[in-house]
């Protein structure tokens, strides 16, 4: 019995007929997701229009200006408190050479009368040479400065200036035996120390 000849398989060889993977719906029926936001246009939904830079770096500038006035200021001011103190020490300076030299005017003027009066007795002008040198130390002594004349009293580095040693049975070692030249001042306020033999230590 002769064997008919096989079909063929219809839905694989009519192309007409698609198959279910090749039907595509309509263009309008698939909806389409949203695009993904952009980073630029997250910030800018996320945080407020930023303000420009300009007025901040006006705000610097006039900031820096005003220090910058304020300290030429101080710098002036400062100034002219360094002149006002200079005029002001050196006024105190004339006054108080002004104040010392009228306190010497009595002494002058009194050694003024001594000379005038040098054909007198000689024993009186000793006497009135001995009263001007005790009111040039009294002028002294008011001004800070008193006299230092001792005899007898322990030998003071600081008051004394040794000139010369000597060997004195009745002194005692160490001590001033001899003023040769008075000394002025205190330890603090000398102006000079005075000159002084001093007993020799055995």
């Amino acid at each position: 019995m002769p064997t008919q000849p096989n079909e063929p398989d219809r839905a694989a060889s009519d192309p007409a007929e698609p198959t279910p993977e090749a039907v595509r719906p309509p263009h309008g029926d698939v909806p389409r997701p949203d695009p993904a936001p952009r980073p630029e246009a997250a910030h800018d939904a996320s945080e407020p229009d930023a303000e420009p830079a300009e007025p901040a770096e006006d705000e610097y500038a006039t900031a820096v200006q005003e220090l910058e006035d304020r300290w030429r200021r101080a710098l002036a001011d400062l100034d002219n408190l360094r002149k006002r103190h200079a005029r002001e020490l050196e006024r105190e300076r004339a006054a108080e050479r002004s104040r010392t030299a009228a306190a010497f005017l009595p002494v002058i003027d009194n050694l003024e009368l001594a000379l005038n009066h040098s054909d007198a007795a000689p024993g009186a002008i000793v006497e009135g040479i001995r009263a001007v040198r005790d009111q040039a130390v009294n002028v002294l002594e008011l001004l800070g400065y008193p006299r230092h004349a001792e005899i007898g009293v322990a030998f003071d580095p600081a008051r004394h200036e040794v000139v010369g040693v000597v060997q004195d049975p009745d002194a005692a070692p160490g001590t001033v035996v001899e003023v040769l030249r008075p000394g002025y001042g205190d330890d603090e306020t000398q102006l000079r120390p005075a000159a002084v033999t001093v007993a020799k230590r055995e």
